[in-house]
C-alpha cells in the first residue's frame, strides 16, 4: 500500500418509503461491489459542490426523487482511514425526510430494493456499514455524530465517536 492515499469526499442518503422500509442499492461497481448500501456518491469538488448539494443531486440521479436541501437532515460524518487500502474517505450521512413512492428502476450503479430495518442486518453489507453506519443511524439519526474509522487492511476495524450533538427531541 502506498504511504500517500488520496482523500475522497462523499455522501450517503438514507431514504425510506411510506411504510418505513429503507431504500438500498446493490452496488454493481466498486467500492462495495455486490453489497447493499444507501444511495450516494462523490462530491463534485471542482464545482465547489456542498455535501447538501451533492445529496440532492445524487438522490435525483439515482432514484428520480426530487429534493430540496430542507428535505435532508445531516446526522453524521465519518472519516474512514485507508478504506479497502485504496483511499481515505470523508462521508456525510443524510436522512431524507421525504419518503420515496416506489422502487426506482435499475441503473448502471446497481439495482434497488426496499428492506425493513431488521432485514437490513441480514444483507451483504460493507463491514463499516454493518459495524458503524447502521448502528449510528439507529441511535443518532435525529441528532448528529462525528466518527473516525480505521479501515487499514489486515487490522480489525476500529470506530471511534469524536463528537455527538443530541437530538432536542430524544436526547440521543
Amino acid at each position: 500500500m502506498s504511504s500517500v492515499l488520496s482523500h475522497k469526499l462523499a455522501v450517503l442518503v438514507f431514504i425510506e418509503n411510506a411504510a418505513g422500509e429503507h431504500l438500498l442499492i446493490r452496488r454493481a461497481k466498486t467500492p462495495n461491489i455486490g453489497n447493499w448500501s444507501p444511495i450516494g456518491g462523490k462530491l463534485e469538488t471542482t464545482l465547489g459542490e456542498s455535501p447538501f448539494e451533492c445529496a440532492v443531486r445524487e438522490t435525483s440521479e439515482e432514484t428520480g426523487l426530487q429534493l430540496k436541501t430542507s428535505d435532508l437532515h445531516l446526522f453524521g460524518m465519518i472519516a474512514e482511514k485507508a478504506y479497502e487500502g485504496q483511499s481515505h474517505w470523508l462521508m456525510f450521512l443524510f436522512r431524507c425526510r421525504k419518503p420515496i413512492a416506489e422502487l426506482p428502476p435499475e441503473i448502471d450503479e446497481g439495482h434497488f430494493g426496499f428492506f425493513s430495518r431488521d432485514a437490513v442486518d441480514t444483507l451483504s453489507l460493507p463491514e463499516t456499514d454493518r459495524t458503524a453506519l447502521w448502528p449510528i443511524y439507529d441511535q443518532y439519526r435525529e441528532g448528529f455524530v462525528a466518527l473516525r474509522a480505521d479501515c487499514m487492511p489486515g487490522q480489525p476495524l476500529r470506530v471511534e465517536i469524536e463528537g455527538i450533538t443530541p437530538s432536542p427531541r430524544t436526547g440521543c
